[in-house]
């Protein structure tokens, strides 16, 4: 397993691997630092609608705004299991009939990554860039992050431990994929929640979770919830850990940080072949050992 440790801001992992992944859903974490850094400058307000639309970027940001997801397709699964091209954009939401919403804004939950492909819109509209160029300009420099880009091609996922097995199309996920070392994945979500980008209030609204009710069975949440951007859950011991966890064909990605404290740390892990679960207890565990380890004096 590919894996990042942060201690107190401080990395841990000798010689970390600058292997690129592909960041799968943390790109989402990504999307959402970005899109509130347009509120922390006044450019939009979380509860304002959306242009044209009947739902704001709150709900947006934390999966309530009514949207379907073309995961539920099962048309979808077939064709990236068959290595095809991804669809055109258009196509998708008319097979996805996406203008239809499944349920009035702020009234339930559904994760969609539909949601976060208008948010990436919305970031290109209000800053006349490409998602490409405010992501950089927005989130990713400003915490010091560096060697991390959004994949186009195929091509662009040959220099990851998926190599040659993996001939998958990264136009699959609509609201763009971004790839970089796990080593920066965990650099950006530790300097994002220690308030190097964001003011405090808007943190405390990023962390704002609704619950989702108890456990996930095969995962180490005892209670699980999402937030705008983040997933937050508590596990065993009381703790309560704040990231994302991402998959895709062959392969998981999650990065969490913990906050106890004096104490925090971040650790970010890749795996091929093994399931969320798997990986999100490694990162899981490596952070309780990091708070156990403060709290003796070791």
């Amino acid at each position: 397993m590919l894996s990042s440790l942060i201690s107190n801001g401080q990395p841990q992992t000798p010689n970390p691997s600058e292997l690129m992944v592909p960041w799968w859903s943390f790109t989402k974490t990504v999307l959402a630092a970005t899109a509130l850094s347009l509120v922390r400058d006044g450019l939009i307000g979380l509860d304002e609608p959306i242009p044209d639309q009947l739902f704001t970027l709150r709900q947006l940001l934390r999966h309530e705004a009514g949207l379907a997801d073309y995961g539920e397709l099962a048309e979808y699964h077939a064709a990236v299991s068959n290595s095809e091209s991804a669809w055109s954009t258009d196509e998708m939401m008319q097979r996805l009939d996406v203008t239809r919403l499944r349920y009035s804004p702020g009234t339930g939950w559904r994760y969609s990554n539909v949601g976060y492909m208008l948010i990436g819109r919305l970031i290109e509209r209000l800053t006349h860039l490409t998602l490409d160029e405010a992501v950089n300009q927005r989130a990713l420099s400003p915490l010091g992050v560096s060697n991390v880009r959004f994949a186009k091609t195929r091509a662009d996922l040959q220099t990851s431990p998926l190599g040659s097995a993996s001939n998958y199309d990264p136009a699959w996920v609509y609201h763009g994929l971004l790839v970089g070392p796990i080593s920066q994945a965990a650099v950006f979500l530790d300097r994002l929640l220690s308030g190097d980008l964001l003011p405090k209030s808007l943190l405390q609204e990023m962390q704002a979770a609704r619950g989702l009710g108890g456990a996930i069975p095969g995962r180490p949440w005892v209670n699980a919830g999402y937030g705008l951007g983040v997933m937050q859950g508590s596990i065993d011991g009381g703790f309560t850990l704040c990231g994302h966890t991402g998959c895709g064909p062959g392969s998981v990605i999650a990065v969490y940080r913990i906050d106890d404290g004096d104490t925090s740390a971040c650790c970010a892990a890749f795996e091929a072949n093994a399931s969320e679960g798997a990986v999100e207890a490694f990162v899981a565990g490596e952070l309780v050992q990091v708070l156990r380890q403060e709290t003796e004096g070791v």
